[in-house]
């Protein structure tokens, strides 16, 4: 699943040749995909034009002049592509028509944005954009990592009472926006604090320097790209890089790269999901 450094990267491709635009034709090519579109989507997209290109989370949010705001989740499998962008950034024109491109748009610009997703478990949805943020995907969010409203005091608050695994807390997205296991893992490497540590264990001077890192990896994820695993790509369809530096997630069996450590990663499982660490490193 794409976690926020994908999704920030996907904003990032997209917003160039999406914002300040018109869309000049919608095409939904199916009635569903993780839930039914909206019904009249395409007549309700065409012809609009693009105010803002914004993210929440692992959502993509395209603010329209209609008063409505497109919602986007790339799910498991799902690509937003560009092609034929008259700013230059792509050598591809409008490539042929594949069998999961499910919502294709023709931007007034040239540009051709599509949306495919070949096990359908993306999402798309049409809301006010006035009151956005009371939608039923987004309502219960915690604050954006990257943002102002996140810091140590506010993650070592909401913390350190908690009788649940470090690792646990962190995906909770009620607590932080955005964060995934890949990130999470790389965040408890950094911070030198293993994945089964209870928060109410931690020291709060402990918890407090967890939100810098928090952030610096995200940063260095998105500076690379995101990670690309299995169906990720960015807008330009290239691959995103960042799982080549990969401290521990997926490392299983090899070598700690911190200088000293003799030990191995090692796997545990919590919750169904796999957590890479170092238990030398990590306490």
């Amino acid at each position: 699943m794409p976690e926020l450094p994908e999704v920030e990267t996907v904003l990032r491709g997209l917003a160039p040749s999406m914002e300040g635009a018109v869309i000049t034709r919608a095409a939904v090519n199916r009635p569903d995909l993780r839930w039914p579109f909206p019904e009249g989507m395409a007549g309700r997209l065409t012809g609009k034009r693009v105010l803002q290109m914004r993210r929440r989370s692992k959502y993509i949010l395209a603010d329209l002049d209609s008063g409505e705001t497109l919602l986007i989740h790339l799910g498991m499998s799902g690509r937003m592509t560009v092609s034929g962008d008259p700013l230059g950034r792509f050598v591809h024109s409008h490539p042929a028509a594949e069998k999961h491109d499910h919502v294709v748009l023709d931007i007034d610009n040239g540009a051709r944005v599509t949306f495919n997703d070949p096990r359908r478990f993306g999402a798309m949805d049409l809301l006010p954009t006035v009151g956005a943020e009371a939608h039923p995907l987004l309502a219960q969010i915690g604050p954006e990592p990257l943002g102002n409203s996140f810091d140590g005091p506010y993650l070592a608050d909401r913390l350190k009472t908690r009788r649940s695994p470090i690792k646990t807390a962190l995906l909770d997205q009620h607590v932080v926006a955005g964060l995934g296991n890949i990130y999470v893992c790389e965040t408890l490497y950094r911070a030198r604090i293993s994945p089964a540590r209870r928060c109410d264990r931690i020291a709060t001077s402990r918890l407090i320097a967890l939100a810098p890192i928090i952030r610096q990896v995200l940063l260095d994820a998105i500076e690379a790209g995101g990670s690309s695993l299995k169906d990720f790509r960015q807008a330009s369809g290239e691959l995103g890089y960042f799982q080549h530096s990969f401290d521990v997630y997926g490392r299983e069996g090899e070598p700690c790269r911190s200088e000293g450590c003799d030990a191995t990663i090692r796997r545990l499982v919590q919750s169904g999901r796999s957590s890479f660490y170092c238990p030398q490193c990590q306490r």
